[in-house]
């Protein structure tokens, strides 16, 4: 609007500026609210008469057009802003929502269960409402530490239902069941009821004992990634794959419970397909093998959180599928973990 009056003062009326002054309640009613746009329509249109006061424009139409133009588009202006307004309200408030059903859907894993410590890292493909369809959980139990870590077919609020009925039926079995075969029926059949057609849950459901290592039950989902005290990684495969959760009704074999070496110094890494099937601009996946080194800080939380930095750095870009780890450790690992360097 400065610019406008000092270029109209300059070169008079011959191009005729006056009606740009009515950019500024237009660009106030985009980014300002609905008093701020008001105001500033207000100094337009007294601007406006000065000017055409001085320019003499109200002698003829174009002062009478100029002035118009600009209350015009101030009330345009104010009505816009208050619009915006309304639906930064609703989106806000929705989003709260979203965030309170994901806090309670999944809630923060103990930093510390059994002899276990804990970090777990969620990143949600739908950015605006945070709240995706991977699930996670640990269940310190009387025989060891039980811990889930699944994704569900889809996004959004369905999704979600699906995670609560397979979260609902593990905090349950895991406290319940005595074999880790039974906490898996028990997820399955709740899992079964609660869908239909082909939509499915992919799922790990592990037990960690201090004397036993670890037993996995694999429901068709990747591999977890195994770090030994010596640096090395492995990704353990169950002797036979199953069908995922909620395609029970089809038929197909149940999981074979495995085990798998877990002892002080070792670390295993859950997580879900939105890590490994994460591309660049290439179209490379993520390389999570080759990332191993990451995950040697001491703090579990800040091992996690170096490894999802560099996640989000490979992609360039918001991920296109929601991602979920959780990273488990030895509480005291002693003087073998210090032994790790990530090679």
């Amino acid at each position: 609007m400065a610019v406008v009056a000092v270029v109209d003062v300059s070169v008079g009326t011959s191009i005729g500026l006056l009606p740009l002054v009515s950019l500024g309640p237009a660009f106030s009613g985009l980014v300002g609210g609905w008093r701020r746009t008001a105001l500033v329509g207000a100094l337009a249109v007294a601007l406006v008469c000065a000017l055409g006061v001085y320019d003499g424009l109200f002698e003829e139409r174009r002062g009478f057009s100029a002035l118009a133009s600009v209350i015009g588009v101030t009330v345009a202006g104010v009505i816009a802003a208050v619009m915006r307004q309304r639906r930064e309200t609703e989106f806000a408030n929705v989003r709260s929502i979203a965030e309170v059903a994901q806090r309670v859907l999944l809630r923060p894993v103990p930093r510390s269960a059994g002899h276990l410590r804990t970090a777990v890292s969620y990143t949600s493909a739908v950015a605006e409402a945070r709240i995706g369809g991977d699930l996670y959980e640990v269940v310190a139990s009387p025989v060891g530490v039980r811990v889930i870590i699944g994704d569900v077919q889809g996004k959004g609020l369905e999704a979600v239902e699906t995670a609560a009925v397979v979260l609902g039926a593990f905090r349950e079995a895991a406290h319940d069941e005595r074999d880790l075969t039974g906490v898996g029926e028990r997820v399955q059949r709740a899992a079964d009821r609660a869908l239909s057609g082909e939509k499915f849950v992919t799922a790990i459901i592990a037990e960690i004992s201090e004397e036993r290592g670890a037993t996995l039950l694999n429901f068709g989902h990747p591999a977890p990634m195994v770090l030994r005290q010596d640096g090395g990684a492995c990704f353990p495969e169950p002797p036979q794959y199953a069908m995922p959760l909620g395609l029970g009704v089809h038929g197909g074999d149940a999981p074979e419970p495995f085990a798998v070496p877990f002892g002080p110094g070792d670390q295993m890494l859950l997580y879900t397909d939105g890590v490994t099937e994460a591309r660049d601009h290439t179209g490379a996946f993520y390389p999570l093998g080759q990332r191993a080194h990451f995950l040697k800080d001491p703090d579990p939380e800040a091992a996690l959180e170096a490894l999802r930095t560099d996640l989000v750095q490979h992609t360039e870009g918001p991920l296109h599928d929601d991602a979920a780890m959780l990273l488990l450790r030895f509480r005291d690992p002693g003087p073998a973990f210090a032994a790790f360097d990530g090679t």
